[in-house]
């Protein structure tokens, strides 16, 4: 039944949309499981996304994942139950998202576990996971690359690497040293992790704690804090408390009988009691002011350093698959150049966009802004920067504590992604950031000035 805008009465409209409703479910993605074979005996499970029409080639898009033991889906937690109404609650699937959003959209995307790792992150070969390093990490990737150009469907002159975090780490590795003729067609770079491994856990370690303190702590803008006040906040409380007992000047303040390192409970009740002298002491020491940046931020930083120096000399630690903190890993991860020294070395030919949000306490945003300056200082011809307030590390929104984080990524910011592969990818042409963060307030775009 074909029905003219204009003659859409009040009637023929309800009609037209029961009848749109009545329709069953049109497949407008194809999938394809594939097993991708890693060298050396390892092989790990992948996924195509294909167009639901047409049999191509259409441009491809390679995911790259980040740190962590992370499936092809990026799941984000584990399948739950609602108690009241008993119904399954999936998690976030950032990377099926994508997938799902460009191939509908006519995009190829392969996605594939990381060695070692299963369904919903699970790790299922513990000797592989506990023994790999960055450099196979990248060696996965080009196999994936190589894997995805040869697929019949794809068009090996417009194939996309995105990474994100570590991942963005990884596709910029690839892009400057993968040999294949024709070389990467675009990078996407989200909440790329640029700096080397000291830095990057210094931000999070001393950076974000600091910034907590000065933004949500000093609430009365006095540049100082209590260790009172600090060790009872409900998100930074214990890191907190554990800060204060590694320094000297505060142990016999913060020090439970039996250790240095105490709980956030111990610490709270030795506050709450004045009965002896010795309490009293150390409560009223408590509640004496102290200096944010002369006195906190060097606790933070002796503490980070002597555990940072710690682990580079000797490490100690267990391999700790959820946090990615595995030694051999580490080791490689400490060593690499940082990724912000050598960006400018991506062929011109090849262009770039980097996503992130400004709440991410894992990337900090400053990376994407350094990232742009390095790309506009060499004259790469064609990159663009967009950052999104109030969104964090996932592209989700959250404050820049993480504390909120978890759910899928927001439309426009796909919608943002798909705009500009379009225009790199033969779609559309030549791109222009009007394209971008349309009807999307909270969007910041930085194109190439020459562009």
């Amino acid at each position: 039944m074909a029905v003219s805008p204009l003659l859409l009465t009040p009637s023929l409209l309800s009609y037209h949309r029961q009848s749109i409703v009545a329709q069953p479910s049109v497949e407008t993605v194809k999938y394809r499981n594939l097993v991708i074979d890693l060298g050396n005996g390892l092989r790990t499970n992948a996924q195509l996304t294909l167009p639901g029409v047409g049999k191509g080639p259409f441009p491809a898009v390679l995911l790259v994942p980040g740190a962590g033991p992370m499936d092809m889906n990026y799941t984000q937690g584990f399948v739950s139950i609602d108690n009241k109404t008993g119904s399954k609650i999936y998690p976030p699937t950032q990377f099926f998202q994508i997938a799902h959003y460009l191939s509908e959209r006519g995009f190829v995307v392969l996605r594939y576990d990381k060695r070692g790792i299963g369904e919903n992150g699970t790790i299922i070969n513990n000797n592989v996971w506990g023994n790999l390093t960055f450099s196979d990490l990248k060696q996965d990737a080009e196999k994936a690359l190589a894997v995805s150009a040869q697929q019949p469907e794809v068009d090996p002159n417009r194939i996309t690497v995105l990474g994100h975090s570590e991942g963005g780490e990884i596709a910029t590795r690839i892009a400057i040293d993968n040999p294949r003729t024709p070389p990467i067609k675009n990078i996407v770079l989200m909440a790329a992790r640029i700096q080397n491994a000291h830095d990057v856990m210094y931000y999070s370690l001393v950076g974000i704690p600091l910034e907590y303190a000065k933004q949500v702590l000093d609430k009365n803008h006095t540049g100082s804090i209590t260790i009172e006040q600090a060790v009872k906040d409900p998100i930074y409380g214990q890191y907190m408390a554990f800060i204060f007992a590694n320094n000297q000047n505060y142990h016999s303040i913060t020090s439970s009988t039996n250790n240095s390192t105490t709980t956030l409970n111990t610490l709270i009740q030795l506050l709450g009691s004045g009965s002896s002298t010795t309490n009293r002491q150390a409560v009223d020491a408590a509640a004496a002011p102290i200096n944010i940046d002369k006195e906190f931020k060097p606790m933070l930083e002796r503490t980070f350093e002597s555990a940072f120096e710690a682990s580079i000399r000797e490490i100690r630690f267990k391999c700790e698959p959820m946090e990615g903190l595995c030694p051999i890993y580490f080791k490689s991860v400490v060593s690499l150049e940082p990724t912000l020294s050598f960006i400018g070395n991506i062929s011109s030919s090849t262009d770039i966009l980097m996503l992130h949000g400004q709440n991410d306490p894992g990337s900090p945003v400053q990376q994407g802004f350094l990232l742009q300056q390095r790309l506009a200082e060499v004259n790469h011809p064609d990159h663009t920067l967009i950052t999104y307030p109030n969104l964090g590390h996932y592209f989700y929104p959250s404050t820049l504590w993480g504390t909120t984080e978890a759910g899928s990524i927001p439309e426009f910011v796909l919608a943002d992604l798909y705009a500009w592969l379009e225009a790199h990818s033969g779609f559309t042409s030549p791109y222009s950031s009007a394209l971008i963060g349309n009807n999307n307030s909270s969007t910041n775009v930085t194109p190439a000035s020459d562009q």
